[in-house]
């Protein structure tokens, strides 16, 4: 897939793949004469991110996002392909041995997760939990760590003072808006939010997606944002990346994929958004679930519920090929026979 960032990207990731074990215990397998048994998670993704962008990767659940953030960010190994971030490759080797670059490099990437009481410590003050990434890099001690912790605290809309209470103390947002400012403690680069909203109540979600924008064009920010939400999509990426059954199906700018999306899956999530406009516009209905990765289908895994499939679509996997203004992984599109 050719580059579409102009320019050197922050992030490359190239040829990603990703497969988790989950056999039964080798003695069953054994007594019973079953063999390994492979999720397949992530499978050759490539996708780049250029300085100061926000690339959004959407899809249902089951599609792989989380676990491609983890892999970009090194939580997890990739059993193939590469991420390098601001120059530095990000691999088994490197991790292992953690060179110079790739310790400068791990603080200027953090992750902003789902479930932010999940992610803080219960045990600790919320003064502690954003001053730890400080005092991990050597970034700031005792007086000077204290004025940034309270920086941060009024940078994402709380007070200095509640840096002396614990997290359950706090409602949702404000749990999100503490982990955003222990992210941000590290001065990052990179920040890879993986449904950063979905765990808030609606009237809260806009306040962390405005506050996240604010952020990014006050820092300087690169985002790789997860989301399942298309709206949310819609109001915080610049460019989409579609993923189904761990497979990039779609790769375009924000308006292109919501004005004049290609893939017939790209479709079939728009449509299944609810047309409050009442437009009576021709939708295509979404059909079936996704497949089961352990046991994916031949040729295009969406074929089964594809409205466009043919003999080709059975049997041979499509490529991520240039297309309009981006790239789109389907046969029916490269045909010429997309249309509905």
């Amino acid at each position: 897939m050719t580059d579409p960032v102009a320019g050197d990207p922050l992030v490359a990731v190239e040829g990603l793949a990703k497969a988790f074990d989950v056999s039964a215990p080798w003695l069953d397998r054994t007594l019973g004469g079953e063999g390994r048994r492979l999720l397949r998670a992530v499978a050759d993704v490539s996708f780049t991110i250029g300085r100061g962008e926000t690339f959004a990767l959407v899809g249902e659940s089951g599609s792989g996002k989380s676990t491609i953030a983890r892999l970009v960010v090194g939580l997890i190994e990739a059993d193939r392909g590469t991420v390098t971030i601001d120059g530095v490759a990000i691999g088994r080797v490197s991790m292992g041995r953690a060179s110079r670059a790739l310790k400068t490099l791990r603080r200027r990437m953090q992750m902003i997760f789902q479930d932010p009481f999940a992610s803080l410590n219960p045990r600790m003050r919320v003064d502690a939990i954003v001053g730890e990434p400080m005092r991990a890099f050597g970034l700031a001690r005792g007086r000077r760590r204290r004025e940034r912790v309270a920086a941060l605290l009024t940078a994402v809309g709380l007070d200095p003072l509640d840096g002396r209470r614990f997290p359950h103390e706090f409602s949702g947002g404000q749990r999100q808006r503490i982990s955003i400012a222990r992210a941000l403690a590290s001065e990052p680069l990179f920040l890879v939010c993986d449904e950063p909203t979905s765990a808030l109540d609606v009237s809260v979600q806009a306040q962390i997606l405005n506050l996240l924008k604010d952020l990014q064009a006050e820092r300087g920010l690169t985002f790789l944002f997860i989301s399942h939400n298309l709206a949310v999509v819609q109001h915080m990426a610049d460019r989409v990346g579609v993923l189904y059954l761990g497979r990039l199906v779609e790769v375009a700018p924000v308006e292109t994929v919501f004005v004049a999306p290609l893939h017939p899956y790209t479709r079939m999530l728009l449509d299944a958004v609810p047309d409050l406009s009442m437009s009576s516009r021709d939708r295509l209905r979404a059909t079936g679930e996704i497949a089961n990765p352990i046991d994916p289908p031949p040729g295009c895994a969406f074929h089964p519920r594809c409205p466009l499939a043919d003999t080709r679509c059975r049997t041979e996997p499509p490529h991520l090929l240039a297309a309009g203004s981006g790239f789109v992984a389907c046969h029916a599109v490269a045909e010429g026979r997309a249309a509905l």
